[in-house]
């Protein structure tokens, strides 16, 4: 064993000069480009959040919006002053969620003759199919306009499920399409406040209501997924939106106009992220958005890890892969400004989505745990300090009530960093499970039910995960390495690194629910 280690020892030796310290130098330099270009995106969004707000760029005062009048004078027109509005629900196997969110649809305020509810069930389990079946008829009977549609397939998942959907002779009559996943439950009034600024604004496409949690105070889990989303809507959102009528679609509690739809290609399955891609082939035909933050919709975030690791797949995977596909296309197009064409190629898409997942990956968790082995490299501490606070100060500024779960968050995004890096990469070289989708569980019961049981799994294969031990296994050595021969001062970091990548490593993140 000792001679080992000291074969091991002369190789290191003679690798390091020559080989591991101009790697190393290398590797930080990359990492420390992309951390300015991540620090000056987020200093840029800050900026023009606090001019929005100083300036009151507010939808209302942006875009023309009044209320919808009755025609009562008018027995004959009726209510045809009411565009005619589609409701799409597209659901698979959400034994939990179906009733509320098919509830909360036909629970809009909306004359019953100007909307459709349309139920699209891919389930594969016949009872939930029946039940979901059942429940469409129970609201058929109080005349409510419940369309209940089924395919023998479940190609294009819930891009195919929307794109059958739309297919319908009933849909042709529709100049509006609502769209809630299973999960959401809008407010009555959700209609009355959105549509407005279709009706009212010819050029606006979309109109996006924000995400409101129900459960995000479920666990630590859930409390760090709310303030990643909060930044997502009250500053990403926010600012596309006021400066360039521009934002991804959410997938959900949104309103299209329909035309527009259709003129941008209609509903796609080649990514995963099927919304992102309508919403930039819609901008590219110079349609506009409006982001409703005012506006909020209930919704369930993941409560088990298994789940969140499946959703952060796809979403980091997903726009990295239609990247991948679109930019020539936004290049070549001629229908957009150049200003619009940077900030979709170069913020929007280079530094959100592949950027940020894949220099917080690298830097903190492999490329600085590294340098306490080879002295020779140093980061420098605006690097390593002053940016990353300065960074998560921009972040944490959206949910004050979260601020003393900082060092959590930063944890736990660091943890979660390696899959959106490694969805990142299959995504860019497009390998591997770059069009798996994994419907994201849904345990229903968050609006003031009971919760899910915290029992643990029985089978621990679903719960061990080898990539986050690995990593955390490195990490411990670098910690370990540096309190005992470093000098860089990074011990307790890494430490606590460490210990948050076995955590979950281990699966102790999350609600757990019996194994099924």
């Amino acid at each position: 064993m000792e001679r080992l280690g000291g074969q091991i020892g002369v190789v290191w030796e003679q690798a390091r000069a020559p080989l591991v310290v101009p790697l190393l130098k290398m590797a930080v330099g990359v990492c420390l480009v992309m951390s300015v270009m991540l620090f000056l995106e987020r200093v840029y969004m800050g900026v023009v959040i606090v001019l929005v707000k100083l300036l009151r760029r507010r939808p209302e005062r942006m875009f023309k919006w009044e209320p919808i009048k009755d025609d009562t004078d008018d027995v004959e027109a009726g209510n045809s002053s009411y565009p005619m509005v589609l409701v799409q629900i597209p659901m698979y196997n959400e034994k939990e969620v179906y009733q509320l969110s098919i509830g909360a649809a036909c629970g809009l305020s909306w004359p019953a003759d100007r909307i459709i509810i349309q139920v699209l069930d891919d389930s594969t389990d016949p009872i939930i199919k029946d039940m979901v079946e059942v429940e469409c008829k129970r609201w058929q009977s109080k005349g409510i306009k419940v369309k209940y549609e089924i395919r023998d397939n479940r190609n294009g998942y819930k891009a195919g499920a929307l794109r059958e959907g739309m297919k319908h002779s009933y849909v042709k009559q529709c100049d509006y399409v609502a769209i809630f996943d299973a999960d959401f439950q809008p407010d009555s009034n959700f209609l009355l406040r959105s549509v407005p600024f279709l009706t009212h604004n010819p050029q606006i496409a979309l109109a996006q209501a924000r995400w409101k949690f129900v459960n995000s105070d479920e666990c630590l889990m859930t409390r760090m997924q709310e303030m990643s989303l909060d930044y997502h809507f009250t500053v990403e959102q926010e600012v596309g939106s006021a400066t360039y009528s521009f934002f991804g679609f959410n997938g959900t509690a949104g309103v299209w106009r329909i035309s527009a739809l259709n003129e941008a290609g209609g509903w796609k399955d080649r990514t995963t992220v099927e919304d992102m891609d309508l919403a930039v082939r819609a901008s590219l035909k110079g349609w506009k958005f409006v982001y409703l933050g005012d506006l909020k919709v209930k919704s369930e975030l993941p409560s088990t890890f298994k789940a969140y690791r499946y959703q952060q797949h796809r979403w980091s995977c997903g726009p990295a892969n239609l990247f991948r596909k679109m930019a020539a296309e936004i290049i070549r197009n001629k229908k957009v400004s150049l200003w619009k064409k940077v900030y979709v190629i170069y913020s929007f898409f280079f530094v959100r989505k592949v950027i940020a997942h894949i220099v917080t990956f690298m830097l903190y968790c492999i490329v600085l745990p590294a340098t306490v082995f080879v002295p020779e490299v140093q980061v420098p501490k605006w690097g390593s300090v002053y940016i990353p606070c300065a960074i998560t100060i921009l972040n944490a500024v959206s949910t004050p009530r979260s601020w003393h779960l900082v060092v959590f968050w930063i944890l736990f995004e660091n943890v979660m960093s390696l899959h959106r890096t490694k969805a990142t990469l299959t995504g860019l070289l497009e390998t591997g499970r770059v069009n798996e989708w994994v419907v994201t569980q849904k345990l229903g019961a968050r609006t003031g039910g009971a919760k899910a049981p915290k029992k643990p799994r029985i089978n621990m294969g679903e719960r061990v995960h080898a990539p986050e031990l690995a990593v955390g296994g490195y990490l411990l050595l670098c910690a370990g390495y540096d309190a005992a021969f470093g000098s860089n001062g990074y011990s307790i970091y890494l430490f606590l690194q460490a210990v948050a990548f076995l955590v979950a490593g281990f699966g102790y993140v999350g609600t757990f629910v019996p194994a099924s």
